[in-house]
């Protein structure tokens, strides 16, 4: 590249084909095709910013690599994001990069945990980033390529590689792209970014280690207690990262219609986090004794495990559209989420 960039310059004949051939090859791909990031390309995504190309945001676990605004933007334009999105992958960087994150573990654990990205306030809807139906899935390109170029770098400048570093049993369908928008229009409460301390017309990033989400289907309840009993029952179980480690940020995805009814009842955020935090527990008996003696010895035999040590650690937000559903979405049991505003 000029002497602009600190990148090495490679020569690959002009064929889409190859170039993504010789990326597969070199480890660099997330074996989906990558747009190639010519000198023009990098050059277009940086003319939104005014930053040197050379300023070192983070240093990615777990192999340590300087994540610049240069690299940074390197794989932007391999995951297809358009210039203005660049701000919001550099905030997600600096914040999946704080210490309660511990990416270092996140990036090596076998446990499935990938980085989402829960996108806040004024930049949602000027990036077109969906909140509504389908949030989680395909059909924007803002979510896709937001939350694609964040596991890029996670992988080529962090080194995660499947089978080497990252070390996930069995991987998930969210390490390929995990980015949206909280559905403020219709979310009764403050939304997070506001419970968090930001101003209503600050955009922020919050980023939290977490599955893919697990639905919860109730289409009968007519109380707020009733939707939230339904969401206990889905939601406890043994096998859950958050239970056995007694940590991490679980997040609880209302959709709006379970939120609507639970708000009519003059139920708040909070009020949510303490229910589940007294009613979704598991005895520990049912535990057998290895596990009990691994993570719950201390406890007497008669003791009821939460999901987490304290209500504060759930996370609620209001995502999606029509439909009486909702997602719980468990978490990396040592890892904490993290908030960032744009810059």
């Amino acid at each position: 590249m000029s002497q602009r960039f600190a990148s090495e310059e490679l020569v690959v004949a002009d064929s889409l084909e190859d170039i993504n051939k010789l990326f597969l090859e070199k480890g660099w791909s997330d074996g989906l095709p990558i747009m190639p990031p010519t000198e023009e390309a990098v050059e277009r995504m940086l003319s939104g910013i005014n930053r040197n190309p050379a300023d070192i945001i983070a240093t990615v676990p777990p192999v340590w690599g300087e994540a610049t605004i240069e690299k940074i933007a390197i794989n932007a334009v391999m995951a297809g994001c358009l210039p203005d999105y660049l701000p919001v992958l550099i905030t997600a960087v600096t914040a999946m990069c704080e210490e309660p994150v511990n990416l270092y573990g996140v990036q090596a654990t076998t446990h499935p945990a990938s980085i989402l990205s829960i996108i806040n306030g004024p930049v949602a809807k000027e990036l077109n980033i969906n909140s509504n139906s389908g949030a989680f899935g395909p059909g924007w390109r803002s979510n896709a390529t937001i939350g694609r170029a964040i596991r890029l770098i996670l992988m080529n400048i962090g080194g995660a590689l499947p089978g080497t570093t990252d070390m996930s049993t069995h991987g998930q369908p969210c390490k390929y792209t995990f980015c949206i928008a909280e559905n403020e229009e219709e979310n009764p409460w403050e939304p997070l970014h506001v419970e968090r301390g930001f101003a209503a017309s600050s955009s922020t990033v919050t980023v939290v280690a977490a599955e893919n989400p697990h639905n919860i289907n109730d289409h009968c309840a007519t109380t707020g207690e009733e939707v939230l009993t339904t969401i206990v029952g889905t939601i406890t179980t043994m096998g859950n990262n958050n239970v056995l480690l007694q940590g991490g940020s679980p997040i609880l995805a209302l959709g709006p219609e379970h939120a609507a009814i639970i708000a009519k009842d003059g139920i708040s955020k909070d009020d949510i986090k303490a229910f589940i935090h007294e009613k979704a527990r598991i005895p520990r008996r049912k535990f057998f004794e290895s596990a009990i003696k691994r993570y719950y010895a201390d406890l007497d035999e008669d003791a009821l495990i939460p999901i987490t040590p304290n209500k504060e650690d759930i996370i609620v937000i209001v995502v999606g559209g029509p439909g009486k559903h909702s997602s719980f979405l468990p978490t990396f049991g040592q890892s904490r989420s993290a908030t960032r505003a744009l810059a």
